[in-house]
């Protein structure tokens, strides 16, 4: 009988420590959000920047895949010229394939543009909206071996997202096109 008890209590203990390990480094998501307005029109413009599923979890981030997402994102964010949607396209919220000026999520479609000609799956490549005080701001979460990166447009540092100013609200979903995914905030945030 003690056999029996010991052996669920290691069981336990062991459960508790990979969820403590993972703390900070991969997003937790529970349940779906609503999509940002301007992203189902964008779909219908670019669906091959929307699909996000039947591929990998994470993408094993090699020194050699980490030194791309850091050459992806400050490309971009040296080609691109920030601009607000309205001065771009005359509408408050538009969601473009940027090729001189774009926005922040305009940033972000083109970095996950460039990680897909690259042969990255686009079940690891996520639009991912968050907040900075009262302003929105969309990023492209990767996720990997070693956590969830950020490629953000107000840096060329690829970042873990627990490592980010941000407070993260929800991003596409890895298994269903065209939903999104509430993204559950750290403790320590």
């Amino acid at each position: 009988m003690l056999r029996l008890i010991m052996v669920p209590s290691f069981l336990i203990i062991l459960s508790a420590c990979n969820q403590t390990a993972s703390v900070g480094t991969a997003m937790q998501v529970s349940g779906y959000a609503f999509p940002p307005p301007a992203f189902d029109a964008f779909c219908g413009r670019e669906p091959r920047l929307c699909r996000t599923e039947n591929g990998n979890n994470v993408m094993e981030l090699t020194a050699a895949r980490e030194e791309e997402l850091e050459a992806v994102n400050g490309s971009v964010n040296r080609r691109i010229k920030e601009r607000s949607d309205l001065q771009t396209s005359g509408n408050a919220d538009y969601w473009q394939l940027p090729s001189t000026q774009g926005d922040c999520e305009d940033f972000a479609i083109l970095k996950k543009s460039e990680l897909l000609k690259r042969g990255w799956p686009a079940s690891v490549l996520l639009l991912t909206v968050a907040r900075l005080g009262d302003e929105g701001h969309t990023v492209l979460t990767v996720r990997t071996s070693k956590g969830d990166k950020v490629l953000d447009n107000r840096t060329n540092a690829v970042r873990n997202w627990s490592n980010t100013p941000y407070r993260y609200f929800a991003r596409q979903s890895q298994f269903a096109a065209h939903k999104w995914v509430r993204i559950e905030q750290p403790r320590s945030l």
